[in-house]
C-alpha cells in the first residue's frame, strides 16, 4: 500500500520537500541552542573561603554519594575538620513540562514540518496534475486516438510541452488523413482501368485456356483483391465502418459456408444442444465477420497443403462469454518473434511474397475487424507443426447454456 502511494510523482516531490525542510530546521535549531545556551560544566572541586577571602577548606566530588541529582562534597578545613557540603539540584519553575527543553524545540520542529507539508502539498499536486494529464493524453494518442489533445493553459514548461505535443499530434493526424484519403481514392480509381482491361481481354478472343490468358487473368484478380482490401482497410481506419449495420448473427452458419467454399474441416463445440436453438451468436456486421473468416481460411490455404480446420467454441461464463474462432493449418508455421508483426499492414514473412503470393493485408484486416467488434486475434504454434490463428469475440446475450457440449464436424 505504501509503495503504491509513493509511486506518484507528486507524493515523492512533496515528501522530499517536507523531509528537507524538517532536517534543515532540526540542524538550525540544534546549532542555535548550542550557541545560545551552552551546557554547564560539571562541578569537580569546591573551595571554601572566609570573610577575608582566604581559603579555609577544599573538597572533591563524591559521585557515590549523589542523591537524586544533588551533589555532596567532603570539605577538609585547615584545622583538620571534615565538613559535609550538599549542593541541591535546582528546581525547575512551575509550568507545562511539554514546553520545557528539549520538548519546546520538538514542538517547534513538528509545527514547522506541518506548516511546510500543508503549504507544499497543493503546489506539488497542481504541478503533477498537469503532468498526469499530459501522460494520459500521450497514452491515448499512442493507443491510436490521433484526435487526443492536451490542455495547454499556462506559461511554464509543462504548458509549452503540451502545446508542442498538440501541434505535432495535429500535424500527424492531418498527414495520416491525407495518406488514407489518397490511398482510398487511388484504389477506387484503379477499378475503372481494371474493368476496361478485363473487358478488352474478353473481346480479344484469346483462348481462355492459353497460358497468356491465364496469367493476365490471375494478375487482374490479384490487383482486384489488393484494391478491395485497401478500400476496406481505409474505411476501417477512417471509422467509416461504423456505418456497417450490426445485428445478431450465428457464427456457425458463416463458418460453414466459408469452410465449404475451400473444402476445410469445421468443428463446432457449442453450448447446449444444437437442436435446442443454442449457438455461437455475436453482435456484428455479417459482411465484416464473413471477411474475417474468409481471410483466415485463405491465409491457411495459401501456406498449407490441405489439413485446414476451423474450430468454433466459447470461453468464459455469464456476461464475459466470448466466442472463439480458431483456424489451424499444417504450413511452415510462424516464428515466435514474427507472430505480432504478421498483423501489420503489408508485412509478410521473408520469402513469402515470392513463394505464396498475397498482398499482405489479409491478417491486418482480421485484426482491424476483430477490434472493431471488441475482440482480439493472436497467432500460436500448432502442436505437430503449423500455425493456429485464434480470434475471440464477445458473445451476444443468449439463453443460459447447459454444461454439455455437442461437437459437429463438417467438410
Amino acid at each position: 500500500m505504501w509503495s503504491r502511494f509513493t509511486s506518484h510523482l507528486y507524493v515523492r516531490i512533496w515528501l522530499a520537500v517536507v523531509a528537507t525542510v524538517m532536517v534543515l530546521t532540526f540542524l538550525v535549531g540544534a546549532a542555535w541552542r548550542l550557541s545560545a545556551d551552552p551546557p554547564p560544566l560539571p562541578i569537580r572541586e569546591v573551595l571554601v573561603h572566609n570573610a577575608a577571602g582566604e581559603v579555609i577548606g577544599t573538597g572533591q566530588t563524591r559521585p557515590d554519594r549523589q542523591r537524586g541529582g544533588d551533589m555532596e562534597f567532603d570539605v577538609v578545613t585547615k584545622d583538620g575538620q571534615t565538613l559535609s557540603l550538599l549542593l541541591p539540584r535546582p528546581q525547575r519553575p512551575p509550568g507545562n513540562p511539554w514546553m520545557r527543553p528539549p520538548f519546546g524545540f520538538g514542538w517547534m520542529l513538528g509545527l514547522v514540518g506541518l506548516a511546510v507539508a500543508l503549504g507544499a502539498y497543493p503546489v506539488m499536486r497542481r504541478l503533477t496534475l498537469r503532468l498526469e494529464a499530459l501522460q494520459r493524453g500521450v497514452e491515448r494518442w499512442g493507443a491510436g486516438d490521433l484526435s487526443a489533445r492536451i490542455n495547454a493553459e499556462g506559461r511554464d514548461e509543462v504548458a509549452f510541452l503540451a502545446r508542442r505535443f498538440n501541434h505535432a499530434a495535429e500535424r500527424i493526424e492531418q498527414l495520416m488523413a491525407s495518406h488514407k484519403s489518397l490511398l482510398a481514392n487511388a484504389s477506387h480509381e484503379l477499378r475503372s482501368p481494371l474493368a476496361r482491361i478485363r473487358m478488352g481481354l474478353e473481346l480479344l478472343g484469346v483462348d481462355k485456356a492459353s497460358p497468356q490468358r491465364l496469367e493476365i487473368s490471375r494478375s487482374i484478380g490479384e490487383l482486384d483483391q489488393l484494391i478491395d482490401e485497401i478500400l476496406l482497410a481505409s474505411r476501417l481506419d477512417t471509422q467509416q465502418a461504423d456505418a456497417e449495420p450490426f445485428e445478431t448473427l450465428d457464427l456457425t452458419g458463416l463458418a460453414a459456408e466459408e469452410c465449404a467454399r475451400i473444402h476445410a474441416e469445421l468443428q463446432a463445440e457449442l453450448p447446449g444442444a444444437l437442436d435446442a436453438g443454442h449457438s455461437l451468436t455475436v453482435q456484428g456486421s455479417p459482411r465484416l465477420l464473413r471477411r474475417l473468416i474468409r481471410n483466415l481460411l485463405e491465409n491457411a490455404r495459401r501456406y498449407s497443403q490441405g489439413d485446414i480446420r476451423l474450430t468454433l467454441t466459447h470461453t468464459g461464463a455469464g456476461s464475459r462469454q466470448r466466442a472463439v474462432i480458431q483456424v489451424d493449418d499444417r504450413g511452415p508455421g510462424v516464428p515466435a518473434e514474427e507472430r505480432e508483426r504478421i498483423f501489420e499492414p503489408f508485412y509478410r514473412l521473408p520469402g513469402a511474397s515470392e513463394r505464396e503470393g498475397g498482398v499482405g493485408l489479409g491478417l491486418a484486416l482480421v485484426r482491424s475487424i476483430s477490434q472493431r467488434h471488441g475482440g482480439s486475434v493472436r497467432c500460436e504454434a500448432r502442436p505437430g507443426g503449423g500455425a493456429s490463428f485464434i480470434v475471440e469475440l464477445p458473445m451476444d446475450d443468449q439463453p443460459a447454456a447447459s454444461t454439455s457440449k455437442k461437437t459437429g464436424s463438417f467438410t
